[in-house]
């Protein structure tokens, strides 16, 4: 189901919202065993160029290119991460029976883990979805909802990967083709025996898996993606990105995510290090692997984890990620306000130097790079928000955004876990707008909404426990009204919920003097805040608008809070935002 909010589109994804429910007892379905998925497909997507009539997906001719599924890195048989679970893309050729159209096959699925992720696309013209069951080992059995965007008219910002054409018997048309990756609860803790799909016409299924929950890991670093921009161009050249930690730990895995892309992206190799000064190691760079090789080439809309490395990772400490780029690189997917300088070499692997001399040139920004976990530690607290948390105006490379001052006030006590920190934070960013189409080369970095990267910026990260939603400022600049934040903020709360997350929310700042907060902002600003404070639809709330007001004058904030535009705070207000805390209130 799609809802239009003042001429763009709110996707709702009806699983979100459901939490699994449990029944006593499994019974079999319709008396049949599970077999696996590809025992069941019965649709044909992909076709050659030049047979294109071998495959109809759709039901109208329409079919996936080969070429571009090739292009793009989703070759037959090849293992694919997306939001972290491991999926196949199907061993087929091209005319081959490559999907099931669901209709309550009975699937072989194994696996303990949170979530069930499914590789799907719907055939309809709408999103179509329906009612499906999970079986465990110990007889019980939960339900679920799974809803498929359409292969043509689904949003950008929530795809898997986009291919360029449609075949069709009369001709290759240059409309985008959409796959979606779509997750939904499972029991923790209960290992999978099956999986009853559900009865959907139209609800086409090319993979499905258990991803496991992240026991074992914490995040103890991340950044969302904001967008897709030209680089370089890069060829033979290595980036060494300066990230900073929340929590240590003695192993230590690094993610890589190609969101967005419309192409693969070969890394060569990878090295990590504890930063001295710059772009200079304080010892030998330490190399990653990639299922055991030396470096990774990660599909359009991909992601590739490091392999579990010891490497003691400091808490509270800058380190250097190091990744050669054998190139040719034009473009890639960033993270666009670093507020941290990080360096490019001059030609050649340089992921071992030490010395800073072969990084000669700064960047502002972090490519691929968007998570740093570590081995242990009660899991994490994510922090979903806009440029106040991505630390626009806190000074540059001293680490002064609210959730660095969070995470050191979180590693200095011991009455609540230690939890690691992740912030995503995305200048620019919306609650409900999509700022990047979720598509292409862009020089609009403020991302996709918060409604449309839940599942990738929190949902998917590595242990969560409890998430903080503090957006919604840039919307009302935008003259979107307070009841539209209010239902996205809603509907964020609701699937976080579903996902057994403790869901906050933070109240919006008071910014009377920036041009667009003009008096009717303000007033649709205590709306919201007001909701966020009465209407308890989160856990608890962080009331930074009561923070860092001015006592005087409540539109606008404190100056000594006030970086000097009215609607960011500087260092001192951002750090009394994350000394306000009660720590207590992130505990699940």
């Amino acid at each position: 189901m799609r809802r239009r909010v003042r001429g763009f589109a709110v996707a709702i994804v009806s699983f979100a919202f459901l939490a699994p429910a449990v029944s006593a007892r499994a019974t079999a379905d319709g008396g049949a065993q599970p077999q696996p998925l590809e025992q069941f497909f019965d649709s044909r997507a992909v076709s050659d160029d030049a047979r294109p009539a071998l495959a109809d997906f759709d039901g109208y001719g329409g079919s996936l290119s080969a070429r571009d599924l090739t292009a793009a890195g989703w070759t037959p048989g090849r293992a694919l991460t997306v939001q972290g679970a491991r999926l196949t893309w199907p061993r087929r050729l091209p005319g081959e029976p490559d999907n099931v159209l669901a209709d309550g096959q009975a699937v072989r699925v194994g696996g303990r883990g949170d979530t069930l992720a499914f590789l799907v696309a719907g055939t309809g013209g709408a999103d179509v979805g329906g009612t499906g069951s999970v079986s465990y080992r110990d007889g019980t059995r939960s339900s679920y909802v799974l809803t498929a965007p359409d292969w043509r008219a689904g949003p950008l910002a929530t795809k898997a990967v986009a291919l360029p054409h449609i075949n069709t018997p009369g001709g290759q048309l240059a409309q985008q083709a959409r796959l979606y990756v779509v997750t939904v609860p499972l029991v923790r803790g209960l290992r999978v025996a099956s999986v009853q799909l559900p009865r959907a016409a139209g609800l086409h299924v090319f993979a499905l898996s258990v991803r496991a929950s992240g026991g074992g890991w914490t995040g103890s670093w991340a950044a969302a993606t904001s967008g897709v921009r030209a680089e370089g161009p890069w060829s033979d050249r290595t980036v060494r990105l300066v990230v900073h930690t929340s929590v240590g730990g003695p192993r230590v895995r690094l993610r890589f995510d190609n969101t967005f892309a419309a192409a693969p992206v070969r890394i060569g190799s990878a090295t990590v290090a504890v930063q001295k000064a710059g772009a200079r190691a304080r010892d030998v760079p330490v190399p990653l692997s990639f299922r055991g090789g030396a470096g990774a080439e990660i599909p359009a809309g991909a992601q590739a984890f490091s392999d579990p490395l010891g490497f003691k990772v400091p808490s509270d400490a800058n380190l250097l990620v190091s990744f050669h780029l054998p190139g040719p690189v034009t473009a890639a997917p960033v993270h666009q306000l670093a507020v941290q300088r990080s360096y490019v070499s001059t030609t050649g692997d340089h992921t071992a130097d030490t010395s800073a001399a072969a990084y000669t040139t700064l960047l502002t920004r972090w490519p691929l790079l968007t998570g740093v976990d570590v081995s242990g530690g009660p899991g994490s607290v994510v922090l979903v928000g806009d440029s106040i948390t991505d630390g626009d105006r806190s000074t540059r490379d001293a680490n002064r955004r609210w959730p660095d001052v969070l995470a050191a006030r979180l590693l200095a006590q011991h009455v609540v876990p230690r939890y690691g920190v992740l912030n995503q934070g995305i200048s620019g960013n919306h609650v409900v707008t999509d700022r990047y189409p979720g598509d292409g080369v862009s020089t609009d970095m403020a991302g996709v909404s918060a409604v449309h990267r839940f599942d990738r910026d929190v949902l998917a990260q590595t242990s969560a426990r409890t998430a903080v939603v503090f957006e919604g400022v840039n919307d009302l600049r935008g003259q979107t009204t307070a009841q539209q934040i209010i239902a996205g903020l809603r509907e964020i709360a609701d699937r976080g919920h579903a996902r057994g997350l403790r869901m906050l929310a933070a109240t919006i700042l008071p910014c009377e003097g920036e041009v667009r907060c003009t008096a009717a902002v303000d007033v649709e600003r205590s709306a919201v805040n007001a909701w966020i404070r009465g209407a308890g639809v989160f856990d608890a709330v962080l009331d930074f608008d009561a923070v860092l007001r001015d006592p005087q004058r409540s539109a606008r904030m404190r100056a000594v809070y006030d970086s000097g535009d009215h609607l960011h705070p500087g260092d001192a207000g951002l750090a009394a935002m994350a000394r306000s805390v009660d720590l207590r209130a992130l505990v699940p």
